[in-house]
C-alpha cells in the first residue's frame, strides 16, 4: 500500500505519468525531494495545512485490503484512481464514466456529483443522487443499467458475490472557492451494502452506508434533494 500512497502523491502534485518524468519505482519521488530542501519544506508545510483545513473527521486506513483510502477524507479523482491502481507507473487509463468495475478486485467504484449543472452533463447523465439519512443514500445507475442486466444483478446481489461496492461524493464538479476553477475533490464515503431498487434503466439503488455521512454533507445532499 505504501506504493500506492507514494503513486497517489506523484499524480497529485505533477499528474503525469511517472516514467515520462525519469522515475523508473514509487521511492524515486522521495528521492526527487531529498534533493531539492527547499521544495521539500513548502510541501511539508502544505501537508500540515492540509490537516487543519480537513472538512470532516477521517476513519483512518479502513480499506488496507483494497487501497490506502481513509474513510471521509476527501480525494482527487487522479489519487482515487492511482489508490485502486488503475493508474500505474506506465499508464493512464482512462475513466470517464461515473461508475467503474474492478473485476480483479472485485469492486465496484461509484462517481456522484451531487449539485449537477445542465451545461457539464447531458440529459442522460442528470441521475438523482442524494442523501436519504444520514445511513441511506439514493443513487441512480446508468441509463444502460437494467436489473436484469450482469452490472445490475451484480449491484442486487453484490453481498452474496463477494462483490464490494465504494462510494465517492461530491457537492458540484467545480470548486467554489477555487479562483482557477479546479474541480472538486471527492469525500470517499465508504462502503455500501444494496437494500432495495426501482425501476430499470436507470435503476434507482437505495444504498446503505457502513459509516454514517458526516452530518454537513449529509445537510448539503438532503438539501439538494428537495430539488429532485
Amino acid at each position: 500500500m505504501a506504493d500506492r500512497m507514494l503513486l497517489m502523491a506523484h499524480y497529485s502534485l505533477w499528474g503525469e505519468v511517472p516514467r515520462k518524468m525519469g522515475m523508473v519505482e514509487p521511492r524515486d519521488m522521495i528521492r526527487r525531494f531529498r534533493n531539492n530542501p527547499v521544495l521539500s519544506a513548502e510541501l511539508e508545510e502544505s501537508l500540515e495545512l492540509s490537516k487543519d483545513l480537513a472538512r470532516y473527521p477521517v476513519i483512518p486506513g479502513s480499506l488496507s485490503d483494497h487501497s490506502p483510502l481513509d474513510i471521509h477524507a476527501a480525494y482527487t479523482r487522479d489519487e482515487i484512481l492511482a489508490a485502486f491502481g488503475l493508474w500505474d507507473f506506465e499508464r493512464k487509463r482512462e475513466v470517464r464514466e461515473g461508475v467503474r468495475y474492478l473485476p480483479d478486485q472485485k469492486a465496484d467504484l461509484l462517481f456522484v456529483t451531487l449539485n449537477k449543472s445542465e451545461k457539464d452533463y447531458s440529459p442522460s447523465t442528470l441521475y438523482e443522487d442524494y442523501a436519504i439519512s444520514e445511513r441511506l443514500f439514493h443513487w441512480q445507475s446508468q441509463s444502460t443499467t437494467g436489473e436484469q442486466s450482469e452490472t445490475g444483478r451484480r449491484y442486487i446481489h453484490h453481498e452474496r458475490t463477494g462483490n464490494r461496492i465504494f462510494l465517492f461524493v461530491r457537492k458540484e464538479k467545480k470548486s467554489e472557492s477555487s479562483p482557477f476553477g479546479m474541480s472538486e475533490p471527492y469525500v470517499f464515503a465508504g462502503p455500501v451494502r444494496y437494500r432495495s431498487h426501482q425501476g430499470s434503466r436507470p435503476m434507482s439503488i437505495v444504498w446503505e452506508l457502513d459509516n454514517p455521512l458526516p452530518a454537513q454533507l449529509f445537510r448539503e445532499s438532503a438539501r439538494l434533494a428537495v430539488r429532485v
